[in-house]
């Protein structure tokens, strides 16, 4: 890290130490990740706003210990609460991204579990299963997603409670080398927080990542397939809109996640569509996805579920 030192003349003022912020910016290289965030998700503006804050909080933190300004680390432990498919665990992949490169995970990778991978069946078998976990988690990011399954209240048998004694000894012993990102609905996290005040004292960001609107979808949609060389016909684009209308008013509608389905499912009626028709078959018609792969869908009928 580079920095200048300004001597004033000697008049018995102290010497003022400055520091150069586009050098840390450059050896971080942060503001890529920031910008890569910005090209893969649509929308989320409250979201990338905190992102880029977090970001900014931890610049300036590096560049205050540079010179000697000592402070306690910021925490980072962080809850992520909305619906499914609303790119909480890609926010989550960048966030530990940002973390390694600006020194604060050795590692920054993501470790993505659920209760499965924490607690155990039977006694004497969960407190393995945490601890290897967080052993893989070390230096990174551990992503916890439907945090609230961790614990059952509900049943005596339930061996999640040490998972979460476990967890929360290792986020206050162990801040330094492990950040938590609990993430799930927010009502039922809330319920959560309630329940375990340990992990509420612990989380110092809250995340809230709203549905995507009908026209980010469809936006989404357009990228996903650009990624895959693959393009919606005019005619073909106004039934995808047409089928999002219909779909997101059905029960399990997952954004982003249900999106992806979708396509997956329009591409198999693609490629069936061409492999029936047989012949040549032109570049073009290898690309494009028309209004009746679309159709074809159940969302356009009263069966359930859709497709």
């Amino acid at each position: 890290m580079q920095s200048s030192i300004h001597t004033n003349e000697p008049d018995g003022h102290e010497q003022e130490v400055t520091v150069d912020l586009a050098s840390i910016l450059q050896q971080s290289q942060v503001m890529d990740v920031l910008q890569k965030l910005d090209e893969e998700l649509v929308g989320l503006k409250s979201v990338k706003t905190r992102i880029r804050e977090i970001a900014a909080l931890l610049v300036i933190d590096r560049m205050r210990r540079s010179i000697g300004l000592t402070a306690r680390p910021p925490s980072l432990h962080m809850s992520f609460t909305g619906p499914p498919g609303t790119g909480k665990t890609t926010v989550a992949m960048r966030m530990a991204t940002i973390l390694h490169r600006l020194n604060y995970a050795r590692k920054g990778h993501l470790v993505a579990v659920t209760r499965d991978d924490l607690v155990g069946q039977y006694i004497g078998h969960t407190a393995p299963k945490t601890k290897e976990v967080l052993k893989r988690a070390m230096g990174g990011v551990l992503f916890i997603d439907e945090a609230y399954y961790l614990y059952r209240q509900e049943n005596e048998r339930d061996y999640g409670q040490e998972a979460i004694e476990i967890l929360l000894q290792v986020m206050e012993n162990q801040r330094d080398d492990l950040v938590v990102i609990l993430a799930g609905y927010k009502d039922r996290m809330e319920t959560f927080f309630q329940s375990n005040p340990g992990f509420s004292s612990r989380i110092a960001h809250h995340l809230e990542f709203p549905d995507y609107s009908h026209d980010e979808l469809v936006i989404i949609a357009q990228l996903m397939l650009a990624e895959q060389m693959y393009r919606f016909s005019p005619e073909a684009l106004t039934a995808f809109e047409s089928y999002l209308d219909r779909r997101m008013q059905q029960p399990r509608f997952a954004n982003a996640r249900s999106v992806r389905n979708a396509l997956d499912r329009i591409r198999l009626r693609q490629a069936n569509r061409l492999f029936a028709r047989g012949g040549r078959i032109s570049q073009v018609d290898l690309m494009t996805l028309e209004a009746e792969d679309i159709l074809a869908s159940r969302v356009f009928s009263a069966e359930q579920p859709a497709s």
